[in-house]
């Protein structure tokens, strides 16, 4: 696939950072968005390699990660066929041109307002400039491939607004490069939240294994953890997520992995107990992992390697395109 050739259709762009397991929120909130948009659009999907060196990393880990994010996404259904996969470190435009968005357009009080690094590094005694400095390297991420739509969990919302901020100032202080892009948010599914507290995201930096769903996990371990999930008061099975949050979280995973919908899950389940009602999740969880874990395991490094290799090749003219563009703008080219 020439993207190059195929402008008719809106370029969507969005990765995955290879730093820890993948659970089954990343595959419900975007993994399974990302394989409904590469019939619709022109697809970029990265292994943003550099975002998950802005905390330490064992380097052998890492490698064997990137691997294993592509594995997952090919798993999923991404078809490379039909979308571009490839690893943010090949494409040298990516740094290059957030040092220059660093200097030209991005601002401390941009930063400062940033939610997820006062998450990430409030517990922290010290951090990396690069968890500071990460969603400018995001910003430059999207601008380079003129993507239309940035598909992401509501999380991280905040950092494409950055983006188009960043954008918008460049393109008024400098003159028109970079087009502004969207937020796709998916309306079912965009976060979906931990098994041990309704109130916090799934994630896979949680302190506790009982926190996620890994995508490599045991299918009978992933069961027992569902059977394990907190519930609320009551007994009812009815979709409130403010009244409801812990089995509201467990009817969207329901939902998003049977195409049943929500409605009709509290027909289904009509004057039935909780403990009935995880039971058939648990069973639901274990046979998606274990077809899901069939074809993640029939895919071999160098087939990974080669996929990773042809994408940066299909992006990378993009790429430096509109590195050049800019530099032209700043008068350094």
């Amino acid at each position: 696939m020439e993207l190059a050739k195929n402008n008719m259709k809106p370029t969507v762009f969005s990765g995955v950072q290879p730093s820890g397991v993948l659970h089954l929120g990343n595959y419900l909130g975007a993994l399974t968005q990302w394989v409904e948009m590469q019939n619709q659009y022109n697809c970029i999907f990265c292994v943003v390699d550099y975002h998950a060196i802005t905390v330490k990393q064992e380097p052998k880990e890492l490698k064997n990660r990137i691997i294993d994010v592509v594995k997952m996404y090919l798993a999923s259904g991404i078809n490379p066929e039909k979308a571009v996969i490839f690893q943010q470190s090949d494409i040298t435009a990516h740094t290059e041109l957030a040092w220059i968005l660093n200097c030209a357009a991005a601002r401390m009080a941009d930063l400062n307002k940033m939610t997820q690094f006062k998450e990430k590094g409030a517990a922290k005694e010290s951090v990396s400039i690069g968890l500071y400095d990460y969603p400018v390297l995001m910003a430059a991420d999207i601008l380079l491939y003129n993507t239309d739509a940035v598909p992401v969990g509501d999380d991280q919302v905040q950092h494409v607004e950055l983006c188009r901020t960043l954008a918008q100032r460049f393109n008024r202080e400098y003159g028109q490069v970079f087009k502004i892009p969207e937020v796709a948010v998916r309306k079912q599914g965009a976060r979906i939240m931990g098994l041990d507290d309704p109130l916090k995201k799934m994630s896979k930096s949680a302190g506790s294994a009982a926190n996620y769903i890994a995508l490599t996990d045991a299918p009978e371990i992933a069961a027992k953890k569902i059977m394990r999930a907190v519930t609320d008061s009551g007994s009812e099975i009815k979709y409130d997520v403010k009244k409801k949050p812990a089995i509201a979280n467990l009817m969207t995973i329901y939902s998003l992995l049977t195409g049943v919908s929500v409605k009709e899950l509290e027909k289904n389940y009509k004057n039935k107990l909780y403990g009935e009602f995880k039971k058939d999740l648990a069973e639901t969880v274990r046979n998606f992992l274990t077809e899901f874990q069939i074809k993640y395991n029939s895919f071999s490094d160098e087939e990974v390697k080669q996929i990773l290799e042809n994408g940066a090749d299909k992006v990378r003219f993009i790429a430096e395109e509109t590195l050049k563009k800019v530099k032209n703008k700043l008068g350094i080219n």
